[in-house]
């Protein structure tokens, strides 16, 4: 079947499943947050033109849900500012204060599109244009003026570890087997590693263990300020299962990503003093343990065949050649989504070896978008930090998300993806909002 033929017969199913979802959360507005938390994790591979790409379907689909579901309030209303029920956004608030955290958004996509205009890969930029970063804004957008509750935060948290248990599950099960689900290429890896990785229904383990890393932080913030035994309990049952998961996955990023997110639940639990002794300690061990590791343990520094490169599974090479492209063009960069392209041609490697990015978010930002695109990043994560963290000490799902960003900004530090994943829009949107509520600029979450 042709490409022309699928989309021929996809393009009305989907507006049908999109106008039934829209219907429904009409009736059922805290329907959008929950559908849109389940939908997250969900990657279907697209091929078209001798091209695979792995895109969000069912998270697309609940997004032009949402979208259509407040133009058809609107409409409902006639424009008139009425009574709104809680979960989705009313007109005033769409018309709201913008934060600065919303301009720099907004310049970070306009940016990437004009960058698109030079780049080296027109097709890779428009790419994520279309598939990630529009439809990523429109969710963050919906998120942001959702009117969250404590009742449906708790709901929302409830569907994301079902799913990641059930993912740990099936993770289990590939191990035991030795067998992947999904993603050939992670199977031509793991017959040439001493180790097998799991990657469950995840088309990469780092992406498995990240989704893992971040919903065993808002457990145990959960735990950390639980009320009874009994959910101690049960949030301790839940991390010793989704921790096994991302064993299975060898995913160091997205252990180190748990670890720092760790830190800064002690840090506001406990004491900040302390944590950052404990912390520096733990990162004294760690490279004691990194120099002097056998080779066969793949994070020793020492040995026959040994270098920071294979150590850091090649991505010190991307690292530095990643450099190098941003030093030949430091202003402007090669142009959005051009790495990849950029580094075969310059370097000589295999888009193979160069991957999608440089494994370092901050490098591939400077290769592709110069000083003035890592300007507006840097912007960018200051200000998220600000507003996930100030005032949060009182409120623990705020700071279960500023725990949660700042270790998924760590994980795309050491692997890719920041805009790149909805995750990062997500955070941010539900934060934004509870930040808002907490200021008075929005209702704050009863319960």
């Amino acid at each position: 079947m042709s490409t022309s033929e699928k989309l021929a017969i996809a393009t009305p199913l989907a507006a049908v499943i999109v106008v039934a979802l829209a219907l429904f959360m009409r009736a059922r507005p805290r329907a959008f947050p929950l559908l849109a938390i389940a939908a997250l994790p969900f990657r279907l591979p697209i091929s078209a033109d001798g091209r695979t790409v792995n895109l969000l379907i069912p998270l697309y689909l609940v997004v032009g849900a949402g979208v259509l579901a407040y133009l058809l309030g609107l409409f409902a209303r006639g424009g008139a500012e009425g009574e709104e029920s809680p979960g989705l956004p009313g007109p005033r608030e769409w018309a709201g204060k913008l934060i600065l955290l919303d301009w720099l958004l907004l310049a970070t996509v306009v940016l990437y599109a004009l960058q698109a205009a030079y780049s080296g890969d027109v097709t890779k930029a428009l790419e994520n244009l279309a598939f990630f970063y529009i439809p990523f804004g429109l969710l963050y957008v919906l998120l942001r003026q959702t009117r969250w509750t404590r009742e449906l935060l708790l709901q929302c948290l409830a569907v994301a570890v079902a799913e990641a248990v059930v993912f740990a599950g099936i993770g289990f099960v590939e191990y035991a087997r030795k067998d992947l689900l999904l993603n050939p290429k992670v199977v031509a890896a793991n017959e040439y590693d001493n180790y097998f990785r799991v990657n469950s229904l995840f088309f990469d383990p780092s992406v498995y263990g990240r989704f893992l890393a971040l919903v065993m932080l808002a457990v145990t913030t959960v735990v950390l300020w639980a009320k009874t035994r009994r959910e101690v309990w049960a949030g301790a049952a839940v991390l010793a299962w989704l921790l096994a998961g991302l064993v299975t996955s060898f995913s160091q990023s997205s252990i180190a990503a748990l670890l720092l997110g760790l830190a800064v639940l002690a840090a506001w639990r406990w004491d900040v003093r302390s944590t950052i002794y404990v912390a520096l300690a733990a990162l004294a061990l760690a490279a004691v343990v990194a120099v002097a590791a056998p080779p066969s343990l793949h994070i020793g520094l020492r040995g026959a065949g040994s270098s920071a490169n294979n150590a850091t599974s090649g991505r010190a090479k991307l690292v530095s050649g990643g450099l190098s492209l941003f030093a030949e063009r430091p202003l402007e960069g090669y142009g959005s989504g051009s790495f990849a392209h950029e580094y075969e041609l310059h370097k000589k490697a295999t888009a193979l070896n160069a991957t999608s990015a440089s494994h370092t978010i901050p490098i591939t930002v400077a290769a592709e978008q110069g000083i003035v695109g890592l300007a507006l990043y840097m912007a960018l994560l200051v200000v998220a930090f600000m507003v996930l963290f100030s005032g949060a000490g009182r409120s623990p799902p705020r700071i279960a998300l500023a725990a949660c960003f700042a270790a998924l900004v760590l994980h795309t530090w050491t692997y890719a993806d920041f805009l790149e994943d909805p995750m990062t829009w997500t955070l941010l949107g539900i934060g934004v909002a509870l930040a808002l509520a907490a200021s008075g600029e929005q209702p704050a979450p009863t319960g």
